[in-house]
Parts: structure tokens; sequence; C-alpha cells
């Protein structure tokens, strides 16, 4: 984060951060990314045991109560490991909120601690082979029999799947009515890893299937039919540790690609004297300070307005333009490396498909566009006067209500 935005306790959080990171041993990231490792437990117990879980939720629950604010600053860090251990991390701050936001007291005392305690492991089910970004066309339904739901259907693409103990899962409840379960691995889920992934690996990305899965009806989250409201929250977690957790991965390989043109020569000078280059660093420079600021703004609005419309637009703003700009520094980063840069001599290749996964998972990019030009009238900006009697196909963006 931008080193005048951080008061001196932030500053110290972003320490802890790194101090986290350089714990992570080089032979565990290729270990995941030749997938010998497919679900690194130990490292999310360190993070537990270094208190960096749950930073925003309640004291009383082992969390920090933070901010937004303060989470982004720790999501960049982490950010620079690649993303499945970015992912890992978020997943306690995503599945966490919906335990701290909608949970009850007894879903907060059975999960929401032991996952701040790292005694319990969880990811989050929302991707159906039928439906990906049209989440709300889900089919896994759940019946209710007695004390008891019943799931049935099956959910891909859950990273964490692997080493997961419970999983925050989203099924039917009637033709119009979608509910939120939080549902334990021994309840009958089957769970298959995912291999074959062209890059995040070793996040333990699995398919999981329910068939006759029983869950209590004590473990359905808020209430029947409430899902959507949930979705809705989750969200916002969801999109901001992308954001985040891209720029950081962003700002590694532009890192490493800065180093390499300071010693890398040719025609009897260092390549970074060349504009070639140095325009390149300095595209992706700016590129990520961009996304950094938006990244901080999309935080506040999280903070002071909570779940609201416009806060929903900055976060899609901030989660499409920040792995759009990591994407695109990346593949300049490989460019700067040149030929080297395509083997895996350098982590820039691991990172390239790493990172081209950022802008298609938690809703692809093109579906945060949507979200964006889809705002509700009372936070778009406003028109300017002389455009207020213009046609509205001349108009920048729509007028009425969507």
């Amino acid at each position: 984060m931008f080193e005048w935005t951080m008061n001196d306790a932030q500053r110290a959080l972003r320490d802890q951060a790194r101090d986290l990171v350089r714990w992570v041993p080089r032979d565990l990231l290729l270990a995941m990314d030749a997938d010998q490792v497919r679900y690194p437990r130990e490292y999310v117990q360190e993070l537990a045991r270094r208190r960096l879980l749950g930073l925003r939720f309640p004291a009383e629950h082992g969390g920090r109560r933070l901010t937004w604010a303060d989470e982004i600053i720790v999501l960049e860090e982490v950010g620079t490991l690649g993303a499945s251990l970015a992912c890992l991390y978020s997943l306690v701050s995503i599945v966490g909120e919906a335990l701290a936001v909608f949970g009850d007291q007894r879903q907060k005392e059975r999960y929401l601690a032991p996952l701040l305690r790292g005694e319990l492991f969880c990811a989050e089910a929302l991707t159906e082979p039928r439906g990906g970004s049209d989440f709300f066309s889900a089919t896994t339904r759940a019946t209710r029999q007695g004390s008891h739901y019943v799931l049935e259907g099956q959910k891909r693409f859950v990273v964490g799947a692997e080493g997961a103990d419970l999983f925050l899962v989203y099924a039917r409840t009637g033709p119009d009515s979608l509910s939120a379960f939080i549902v334990e691995r021994n309840m009958g889920v089957e769970v298959e890893y995912l291999y074959g992934l062209m890059g995040t690996r070793g996040g333990g990305a699995g398919r999981i299937v329910f068939r006759d899965t029983r869950v209590p009806a004590e473990n359905l989250l808020w209430q029947e039919g409430r899902g959507k409201e949930i979705f809705y929250q989750m969200m916002i977690p969801e999109r901001m540790t992308s954001a985040a957790g891209a720029i950081g991965l962003g700002r590694a390989s532009l890192e490493i690609a800065l180093r390499y043109s300071d010693r890398r020569k040719a025609f009897g000078q260092k390549i970074r004297q060349f504009q070639g280059v140095s325009f390149k660093i300095a595209d992706g420079i700016t590129q990520l300070d961009a996304a950094r600021g938006l990244v901080i703004a999309a935080a506040a609005a999280a903070d002071r307005l909570g779940s609201t419309g416009p806060t929903r637009r900055l976060v899609s703003e901030a989660k499409r333009f920040a792995t759009d700009a990591a994407w695109q520094v990346v593949n300049h980063a490989m460019q700067v490396l040149g030929g080297i840069g395509y083997t895996t001599v350098f982590p820039v290749e691991r990172m390239l498909r790493d990172v081209r996964l950022m802008t298609i998972w938690t809703g692809t990019n093109e579906i945060m566009n949507r979200l964006t030009q889809n705002a509700e009238p009372h936070f778009r900006p406003e028109l300017p006067r002389f455009a207020r009697s213009c046609p509205p196909r001349l108009l920048p963006f729509r007028t009425a209500p969507v």
C-alpha cells in the first residue's frame, strides 16, 4: 500500500505480513506448482499462529476487530506469494464473513472461532458445472426433512476443497428460494481433487458432490430463502481479496523485472536504459498505483457504507481493474525478461499462469463491467447540464432505472 496512507499500527501490520511472506519456503511454492503439495495446511496454521486470519472479526472469536483498510494491506503482501496462498488466506475472510454477519452465536462458537485458531479449514462452494457467472441458476437442492436438510447436487472449482473441514454452500430450497448452509465434510460430502489446472495449483481446488447429504437444520445460515442477501454481502470479501491480492502479485513480477533490467546488458548498456523496457516498467508502476488507489477507495466504502449499492459498484470496479492491471503487468514483466522469463528460472511464468485465473474467478471481469454500468441512478455520476437534453444514444451512461 502507499506508505503515506498508513498509520503506525498499519505499518506494523504490514511488517507482520512481510515476515509471514519471508517465512514461506520457496520449496513449498515449487511443490505446490508441481502438484506435489495439494493443500498446505501448515501455512494456514502459521497464519493463525501469527493472528493474521480474520482480522476484521470480533475479538471474542479470535479476530482483531480491524477494518478493510487494514486487511487490504495484508492482502497485498500475501498476494506476492501467488494466487493459491493468497486465496487460502482469503477463504477465512470470505467464509468468516458469512458466519460473523449472518451466523448465530452457536455457529460462531462452533465454526468461526476454530477457523481463526487454525483448527478448522474452510472453503466456499459457488460454481456449478452448468453455472459459472450465472450464479442464481444454481441447481443444487436442499430439501427439508424434519430436523435436517438433504442436499443433492455438486459444485466445482472449489478452492480449498482438498483440505476443508467445512463448506459454505448455496442450495435451492424452492423454485425461487436460495439458501446458504454450513456443511461439514463428515456430513457426507464427496471431495474429488481437481487436477490439470493451468496455474493456481496447490490450493486444494476440487469438485464436491452431495448425494443424500444430511445437514442439520441448525446449520442453515440466517433464514431459509435469504441466500441472495447473503451472496450480495459475500461478494464484497470475494472481490476485495481478489483485487488486493492481484496488486501484490503484479508488484512481485514488476520487482523481478526491475531488478533484471538493471543487471542485464545489451548493445553495451543496461536494458533499463532502453525506452522499450523503461516505459514498460513505468506503465506497470502507474497501473498498480491506479489499482491500489481504487482498492483503497473500495475498502473505505466497505468500512463506511457497508454492503450497499455504491460499495458493490466500487468493489466490482476494483476487482476488474486490479486483476486486468496485474495481468498486463505480469505480461510486461515477462517481456522485459525475454526468453529467460519463459522458463522456470524466474517465477514470472508461474505468476502469469496464476494471474490469468484472477480475471475469471469471483465473477468474470465482464460481469464486473456489467455490474458497474448497471449501477442504480443515485450512485452514478451526475450528468453535466449540457447533456441532460441529449438523446439517450449520445449519453455516456444509462439514465433510466435498471
